[in-house]
């Protein structure tokens, strides 16, 4: 696999980056953070405990204000596994879906282990946040995907019919890769998907969405993101589902005011990664802000957080992270952790040179990414 040569980053386009970066994993994690208050609850039920327009404000959620589910914990670890691969790159060792199979077997050891296993020399230091060791209604495909150490191909794909949206909520992150061509991106996100998602609609999701969200970061509209997605989509085997459900979103953006019903129309009522990134394009779409967006995006009967985190992610790579809600983010599970990571993600991909090489490189920043 490679890339496209590296752009020149001046000190604005390096500005620019950094704050869609932090926008689009602030904007996830708000967003499921948000969504996850409304998690097993009708849009009934949701309206009647908080009036007419549903859920508008967060609501604690797994005993806290602001915390996450297993879309955040896995985003993250996505991150962390594409950083690694860069820095791994100097080596010679250039394979990125295996960098980040690793990194989401170290977020499965989270799901068991009770909190770092400090032996491990591959651990880094987002392994060690202690905040991460909880289980938060992560999709059983993740567990079972991640339940050994043998990595699934499009060839051999994991869970062969899994297409909810446990792959696609952890993809966003992919579309960060600004310096990398379209196809380039939606292939990496559709291997990546495929370690536990084998079912075509499921992975083709997942690399749909990277590519929308590439778009958005490079500074196009979420039309014209779409639109290149489509195009990622039309040569490859089972993407129908994927490419009605996006064709459906285009269009619902011009049949009048947004409501709940339209949302729930497109699949966000049910967890099926198809309508799940339907719906979040509509909402990132109409929506008159982040917080009109993401109120779309979680009152309905379906998963609330991950409708939630994907249309929190869109707007925040579209808007970058000063648009986000300042009371929404206070309170945020893991804030600090986030920016950290969204910062090294930053700093790696506009001067991972001035960081590592094949003679010598920052004993630090090996610390944080180890290449073993």
């Amino acid at each position: 696999m490679t890339t496209t040569a590296a752009a020149v980053w001046g000190r604005a386009e390096q500005q620019d980056f950094r704050a869609r970066v932090r926008g689009c994993l602030l904007g996830g994690a708000v967003g499921d953070a948000f969504g996850a208050g409304a998690a097993g609850r009708t849009l009934a039920e949701l309206r009647a405990a908080h009036g007419p327009e549903g859920l508008t404000e967060p609501v604690p959620a797994h005993g806290r204000h602001g915390a996450v589910t297993a879309a955040t914990q896995m985003a993250l670890f996505t991150v962390d596994g594409l950083i690694r691969a860069q820095v791994r790159r100097d080596t010679g060792a250039w394979h990125p879906p295996t960098d980040v199979h690793r990194a989401h077997l170290r977020w499965a050891a989270t799901q068991r282990d009770w909190g770092p296993d400090e032996r491990r020399a591959d651990l880094g230091w987002l392994a060690r946040e202690e905040w991460l060791y909880a289980r938060r209604d992560p999709a059983r495909a993740c567990l079972t995907g991640l339940g050994d150490e043998v990595l699934g191909t499009l060839e051999r794909p994991k869970n062969p019919g899994a297409e909810d949206s446990g792959a696609l909520v952890r993809s966003a992150p992919f579309g960060l890769l600004v310096g990398w061509e379209p196809q380039l991106v939606c292939q990496l996100a559709v291997e990546c998907a495929a370690q536990t998602h084998g079912a075509p609609a499921g992975y083709l999701a997942a690399g749909a969405l990277a590519v929308v969200v590439h778009g958005v970061a490079r500074g196009d509209g979420v039309d014209g993101a779409v639109r290149t997605a489509l195009e990622q989509l039309a040569p490859r085997p089972g993407h129908e589902p994927v490419t009605q459900a996006l064709e459906a979103a285009l269009g619902a953006v011009r049949q009048g005011a947004p409501d709940a019903e339209r949302v729930a129309v497109l699949g966000a009522a049910e967890d099926r990664a198809a309508g799940q990134l339907a719906a979040a394009v509509y909402c990132a779409s109409v929506g008159e802000d982040i917080r009109h967006g993401l109120r779309l995006a979680v009152n309905h009967d379906g998963p609330s957080a991950a409708t939630g985190a994907l249309t929190g992610a869109l707007l925040g790579a579209l808007h970058g992270e000063t648009a986000l809600p300042p009371a929404w983010l206070a309170g945020l599970e893991g804030r600090a952790t986030v920016l950290e990571l969204a910062d090294d993600f930053a700093m790696e991909m506009t001067q991972g040179a001035a960081l590592h090489g094949p003679a010598e490189s920052a004993p630090g920043w090996l610390a944080r990414y180890p290449r073993g």
